[in-house]
């Protein structure tokens, strides 16, 4: 099966998307940027293939008599376990570096049990993430192993009379080496062994059991061949594709926010490093744009500053701004102020979820500035981007919305982070077509050009 890839390398995650020939979404895939682009790009199309794999199982199960029924629950079983098998593939090679990290301390012998302890804890604590109906916590290992170490750390750390910040520096040195890791085993060996222990527990007659090891094993063996790719994102210019295979941010994220809303002709568009304000034409054709300074106020990596200062993780800032009953007026959305006026308001005594009611709020009426400059807001508008997903953001951008232009239909996809990488993707299938073209033209025409 022909396919084709889009990569959007973002300053903090790497998003990676698949069409099919029809232009059909087959997978998706994200990971954490970090440092390494090129590893970055590797894993997020690697995810992206996955999913891909996963779609054309469920098409294959869907053709199948007497399966239909089972499709999902079963699907959902397979994805769970292979979730599984790949989170603990991380925790050993995390476990790994952690011990090597600890064993160029002199005070080795101290911490070495302690990380027994705590990886037993890990591994325990796997079974539960990705139980039958678990909800999933977080896109990246990071988050889910970080947290759950945090908490075993610091029990540990107590128990034996030892330093929870060294155990949790570990931690950090071995990290980023474990998330940017690639596995070695193939998809296919992976997913097979995924598949015998799924159906060992899956509750169906042997026969059914048999229809869907058939059906999946068939699909496996569909290949996925890539046409083109093209990328684009911040860092863009570090991908290992030639010239012709990458678009600007600007394009990318207007051509995907037309496919995903026909309707669009405004699109904000809010990253880990930059703000973007762009009006797209009924073609998703750029016709205005504005974007924020070099500064990272306002956008995702903010956030997390604010975050950490607040000793909290960054999917809990909008839940909890969402309790603030009088948002505090924020003079500063620097990033390198806003730890000062942080904690000056904290001092004062104001409620943290006013304080982050307010800052929510400020950084809403930056982008509005950016959008008024770009052309105004038209009557469909396509909010995408990390914070897309934050709620308290939402809200605050509705409200100024509504305030400054009156009704308008906002849109926000549940799969918003991905829509550069969706603009990406339709370039690399106009160029495959090409190609394409090209190729049936030279070979009717002898090899003329």
């Amino acid at each position: 099966m022909k396919c084709h890839l889009g990569i959007d390398l973002g300053s903090t995650t790497t998003k990676a998307v698949v069409l099919d020939e029809a232009g059909q979404v087959l997978g998706r895939g994200i990971t954490n940027s970090r440092s390494n682009y090129d590893v970055a790009c590797e894993v997020a199309k690697t995810e992206a293939l996955l999913d891909a794999r996963f779609h054309l199982f469920q098409d294959t199960l869907a053709g199948v008599p007497d399966v239909t029924a089972h499709a999902q629950d079963f699907l959902s079983c397979l994805r769970n376990v292979f979730r599984y098998e790949q989170h603990v593939y991380l925790l050993r090679a995390l476990e790994e570096n952690c011990r090597a990290q600890a064993e160029l301390r002199d005070d080795a012998r101290s911490y070495l049990p302690a990380l027994d302890r705590i990886f037993a804890g890990l591994r325990e604590r796997a079974a539960d993430l990705f139980a039958p109906g678990e909800k999933r916590r977080s896109d990246f290992f990071r988050d889910v192993a970080g947290s759950d170490y945090m908490a075993f750390a610091e029990k540990v750390a107590e128990e034996l009379d030892l330093s929870f910040d060294r155990l949790l520096g570990l931690f950090d040195k071995s990290i980023i080496a474990v998330e940017s890791h690639v596995p070695s085993s193939s998809l296919q060996e992976t997913i097979e062994r995924a598949l015998s222990a799924t159906l060992t527990e899956f509750p169906v007659t042997r026969r059914l059991k048999e229809r869907l090891e058939s059906a999946v094993l068939e699909s496996i063996d569909i290949s996925l061949v890539e046409v083109a790719t093209v990328g684009t994102g911040y860092g863009r210019a570090r991908l290992p594709f030639p010239r012709e295979c990458i678009r600007s941010e600007i394009l990318c994220h207007g051509l995907g926010a037309h496919a995903t809303f026909p309707g669009t002709r405004t699109v904000l568009d809010i990253g880990g490093q930059d703000t973007k304000a762009i009006q797209i034409d009924a073609h998703g054709i750029v016709t205005s744009f504005q974007m924020n300074d070099r500064c990272a106020a306002g956008c995702g990596r903010y956030l997390g500053y604010i975050a950490d200062e607040m000793n909290l993780g960054l999917h809990e800032l909008g839940p909890l701004a969402m309790c603030g009953k009088k948002p505090v007026r924020i003079n500063s959305t620097c990033t390198v102020f806003a730890g000062a006026e942080l904690r000056d308001r904290l001092a004062t005594g104001q409620r943290r979820e006013d304080i982050l009611a307010g800052l929510h709020r400020a950084i809403m009426l930056r982008a509005m500035s950016l959008l008024a400059r770009s052309g105004g807001i038209e009557e469909e508008f396509t909010f995408t981007g990390g914070v897309a997903k934050n709620e308290a953001a939402v809200t605050a951008l509705r409200q100024l919305v509504e305030d400054n232009y009156g009704q308008r239909t906002l849109n926000i996809s549940a799969d918003s982070v991905y829509t550069g990488a969706l603009g990406a993707a339709l370039f690399a299938l106009r160029m495959g077509s090409g190609r394409e073209r090209l190729a049936l033209e030279r070979a009717t025409t002898g090899g003329a050009a």
